[in-house]
């Protein structure tokens, strides 16, 4: 019987970061999970949020990779619109093991802290 995911503390975490909008998560059978949400793309730091998450989630080490990976996804633009309303990002994980609760931990420790602060996010562009 696979785990069944407590997602309040990754919902909790992402809806404090910039630009974020909290959509949907669900578990497979197998205990794999998915969250997805939308990033408003003309907020200020919607690409330091991408670039940050991308990171931490998909290359925050070479040699020892989570088991996760952060992309984005769209229904088809010729058949819905442009990305302002149909661009959305999804965190995957194929570990059962490294649950949404160890997800926020990681981000929490490596993303912008307080997260929430908007300071906290400014980079030498």
């Amino acid at each position: 019987m696979a785990i069944e995911h407590d997602f309040r503390p990754l919902d909790s975490f992402l809806s404090r970061v910039p630009g974020i909008g909290f959509i949907s998560h669900d578990q497979d059978s197998d205990g794999t999970w998915w969250i997805k949400f939308s990033i408003d793309i003309k907020h200020a730091l919607a690409w330091n949020v991408v670039q940050e998450l991308g990171h931490v989630l998909n290359y925050l080490s070479l040699d020892e990779r989570l088991p996760t990976v952060f992309m984005p996804v769209s229904p088809p633009p010729y058949l819905n619109g442009g990305p302002q309303d149909f661009l959305s990002w999804v965190i995957e994980c194929d570990s059962p093991s490294f649950t949404p609760g160890l997800t926020t931990e990681w981000l929490e420790a490596r993303l912008p802290r307080p997260v929430d602060d908007l300071t906290q996010w400014a980079h030498n562009d």
